[in-house]
């Protein structure tokens, strides 16, 4: 199987860092544990294996520098996006204007995306789903699987 799945709620410490759990790095596969962190689509982040960092970056490079929509998606998508390694105990440090950025304090969730990892803030993570009712995910996973609006 390509990708990862689950969902791990982990600590921040007083220096922003948080351990990888084990399960979720013998998905990545990454043996280095590097990685690209960058701003996600939500007020999250997206933690991404180098294997799943690379095409998408080499996808991104090939796009027409002259359209002024690939300048400003470059800019958004690209804007903060860090290289990090796990260091010698398992953990990342966040950056701290990502950090910001998703508003994470302590409590975060670690959430797979198929290729990546998004991070919330536990309570964001949380209210997300508080306002999304079983007849709202049933008509969104009609059109997406289906690629067309439930009527």
């Amino acid at each position: 199987m390509n990708g990862f799945l689950g969902e791990y709620e982990v600590t921040l410490d007083a220096k922003g860092r948080f351990l990888l759990p084990a399960s979720l790095k013998k998905q990545t596969g990454e043996e280095s544990g590097s990685f690209v962190i960058n701003r996600g689509f939500e007020k999250c982040l997206g933690l991404y294996p180098m294997k799943s960092w690379e095409p998408i970056f080499d996808q991104i490079s090939k796009l027409n520098d002259f359209d002024p929509k690939v300048r400003s998606f470059r800019r958004y998508f690209l804007n903060g996006a860090t290289m990090m390694e796990l260091d010698g105990a398992g953990r990342l440090l966040l950056p701290q204007n990502l950090k910001e950025y998703a508003g994470l304090e302590k409590d975060i969730v670690l959430v797979t995306a198929v290729n990546k990892i998004e991070i919330w803030d536990k309570v964001k993570y949380q209210q997300f789903f508080e306002t999304f009712s079983p007849d709202d995910f049933s008509g969104l996973a009609n059109e997406v699987m289906n690629g067309k609006p439930d009527k």
